[in-house]
């Protein structure tokens, strides 16, 4: 019987280890949500409020000066290796998830939008 406690505990560990792990953010947004995530190892977290404030990993800066605070940002990856997690708002209207998606394109990053999974 006791053998069979060991299989549990280390089973339980397992799924534990292997479950997707949250990455809160510490700004208030509202995420849209999906039917499918996975998890992306995040280098640059850009963030928009619903208020059309934009951080870049926690920063507060401006859509002016997005590309210099991104192109800091990333500047220790190599060309086309770079990560930006984009955290908007749902209520923001697309464009400007559009405007500082294609700056992160320009400066030849990978981009990913950060959703909530329903499951």
């Amino acid at each position: 019987m006791s053998s069979m406690t060991d299989i549990i505990f280390l089973l339980l560990i397992f799924f534990m280890l292997t479950s997707n792990f949250v990455t809160p953010t510490a700004l208030p947004v509202n995420l849209p949500s999906s039917t499918k995530g996975s998890i992306v190892m995040q280098k640059v977290s850009v963030t928009i409020t619903s208020d059309l404030k934009y951080y870049v990993n926690d920063q507060p800066t401006s859509l002016e000066t997005l590309r210099t605070d991104l192109t800091q940002a990333l500047g220790g990856t190599e060309e086309g290796q770079g990560v930006v997690v984009l955290n908007v708002d749902k209520s923001v209207p697309v464009e400007y998830l559009v405007k500082v998606g294609g700056i992160a394109s320009d400066l030849k990053a990978k981009i990913s939008i950060a959703t909530i999974t329903n499951e």
